[in-house]
């Protein structure tokens, strides 16, 4: 057996794409004698610029709205509201919708779990899940899925099979909680924190839009009867969107949709997917999940799949949601949403034949798609082929993506295609544009560079100043090691294969690398735990099977 390097691993494209809603809420032209609106409302006064002459302020607000001019149109309504002392509903809708679309975040997006999901979870999810049927345990055979194989493909810090574009969610397994603090306190890499709850940054943008209204907030919500208000639909609509997105309280919304779900008899599809949002938020899955089911049996809605689907991600069932998608697809089979939606489940199981037909399905309808062209260039990276990889990273790079992660990117791509006048240009400018949070990793495929062409003084250098930057980069420990091997300096190759184990439980290549130096070393029964546990992180591993066939030979003649 032979000392195994670690891979080369390009780091994931970073083109966060968090679009807000861009449906436009429309509002009636004519103002009719407006009927009494909440007593509960504060009205700041704002100085605004007058609307074009000849027409009325309303109608211009509307318009505003409907060009998602947010601001001016909140400012025209407070100045309405404050002539009229606060009488006028049409305008208190107006600005009401104004402030919640100002405010939307786009919720189909999964998001990390917070420390109090963590602990707090009180969901009960199999220990010991069959492979390929759990976030948990994703099909490790590469022979099986026909994707790429492990000691080619790296896997990132929870174990996940390395993507091409970082999304909310990617980083953590739902329910791989092992019950101790410092589990739930560490983020997507290893040694990095993790938020104390999800919705901290909803409770956040929350604030600073009341701060941003002088005389403090729109709407007083401790005070609604939300029986009375739960009579009037555009009302309450209206004001359940504004209390979920604005004031990020899903209890009162709960209480308001719930009211107003009693009202439609149990038969307006809208209440029963806010009404799941609600218990969404609050934890409560299966009762989202029963709202959602319920909501799709009175209208087909592909948001409403889409939040289905998150309930059956956070249960870790990977196979309902996967159903639940394909079902959607044949009702629904030209909208991007869906399609990239079962292209993530399929790649976070490592089943990466089926996402990559699911990203080109998705090109072939959204061909600047940024999503589908890193990932799909992801692919063709680590299946060898790295000039069709070239062409997609330069794809994102006409589009306007400009980052450390893509001229990353570019510089492996470039090498590896024997374009090696563009891999120092790249990497010069990866470099000139990288943080304390991705220029670890970009040192440390420098370091694979200088290996790739013989210069082992240039490599350790890199890898010493990848872990300098970021002390908990287990990949640069792991290759550190077998250049100090190379030197002869055995306890401290052994100290960096230890320290890459800890820091990084799911790769297997410092794994077998300890227990190779523990096999000729002499220590046998060191050599064994450690080969096995490379052996569970990937079975198909050709040295550590043979290492393990010499340790059993070891063990039978003794």
């Amino acid at each position: 057996a032979t000392v195994s390097v670690l891979n080369w691993r390009p780091y994931p494209v970073r083109v966060v794409c968090n679009k807000p809603n861009t449906a436009h809420s429309s509002a009636p032209l004519r103002r009719a004698p407006p009927p009494q609106p909440p007593d509960e409302m504060e009205e700041p006064t704002v100085e605004r610029q007058l609307p074009p002459n000849k027409m009325d302020p309303a109608v211009y607000a509307v318009s505003l709205l409907r060009r998602r001019r947010f601001d001016d149109c909140i400012n025209i309504c407070t100045e309405l509201l404050a002539k009229m002392d606060g009488r006028d509903m049409q305008v208190w809708w107006l600005k009401a919708r104004a402030l919640t679309n100002k405010n939307w975040i786009d919720d189909t997006e999964m998001e990390d779990e917070g420390v109090a999901e963590l602990l707090l979870d009180e969901n009960n999810i199999n220990n010991m899940p069959r492979p390929g049927t759990s976030f948990e345990r994703p099909s490790s055979s590469a022979s099986s899925n026909g994707g790429t194989s492990q000691a080619i493909r790296p896997s990132s810090g929870m174990g996940r099979p390395q993507s091409g574009f970082l999304r909310p969610g990617t980083g953590t397994r739902p329910g791989s909680k092992s019950g101790t603090v410092e589990a739930a306190f560490q983020g997507a890499r290893p040694g990095s924190a993790r938020p104390v709850t999800s919705a901290g940054r909803y409770v956040r943008l929350g604030t600073a839009s009341m701060r941003s209204e002088e005389g403090g907030p729109f709407i007083n919500t401790a005070k609604f009867d939300m029986k009375k208000y739960a009579r009037q639909p555009p009302l309450a609509k209206v004001l359940c969107d504004y209390v979920l997105h604005h004031d990020h309280n899903p209890i009162k919304a709960l209480e308001l949709g719930s009211e107003a779900t009693v009202v439609e008899g149990y038969g307006d599809w809208w209440w029963k997917n806010r009404v799941g949002k609600c218990f969404y938020q609050l934890g409560l899955y299966r009762d989202a999940e029963k709202q959602f089911k319920s909501s799709l049996k009175n209208q087909d809605m592909i948001a409403t799949y889409l939040a289905l689907g998150k309930v059956y991600y956070k249960l870790d069932q990977p196979i309902s949601a996967l159903e639940l998608f394909e079902k959607a697809i044949e009702k629904h089979p030209n909208d991007t949403h869906l399609l990239l939606a079962s292209a993530r489940i399929h790649e976070q199981l490592n089943n990466v034949d089926k996402s990559v037909a699911y990203y080109k399905q998705v090109l072939a309808l959204d061909s600047s798609n940024s999503e589908a062209i890193a990932c799909l260039a992801t692919n063709h990276f680590y299946e060898d082929q790295p000039e069709i990889a070239l062409r997609l990273y330069r794809r994102l790079l006409q589009m306007g993506v400009t980052n450390t992660e893509l001229w990353n990117n570019l510089g492996l791509c470039c090498f590896y295609a024997s374009q090696y006048d563009m891999t120092l240009s790249c990497f010069e400018r990866a470099l000139a544009l990288a943080d304390d949070d991705n220029s670890a990793d970009i040192w440390y495929n420098i370091g694979q560079i200088a290996i790739g062409i013989g210069d082992l003084g240039l490599a350790y250098q890199a890898f010493k100043v990848a872990i300098s930057v970021d002390s908990n980069h287990a990949e640069s420990f792991n290759n550190l090691g077998i250049l100090e091997l190379r030197k002869q300096n055995i306890d401290q190759a052994r100290s960096n294969f230890q320290t890459s184990c800890r820091l990084n439980p799911h790769i297997h290549e410092p794994l077998f690398n300890g227990g190779l130096l523990a096999f000729k070393l002499g220590d046998f029964q060191e050599a064994y735990t450690l080969t096995m546990k490379a052996l569970e992180q990937y079975p198909e591993h050709t040295e550590s099977l043979e290492l393990r066939k010499q340790l059993s030979q070891h063990f039978t003649a003794i």
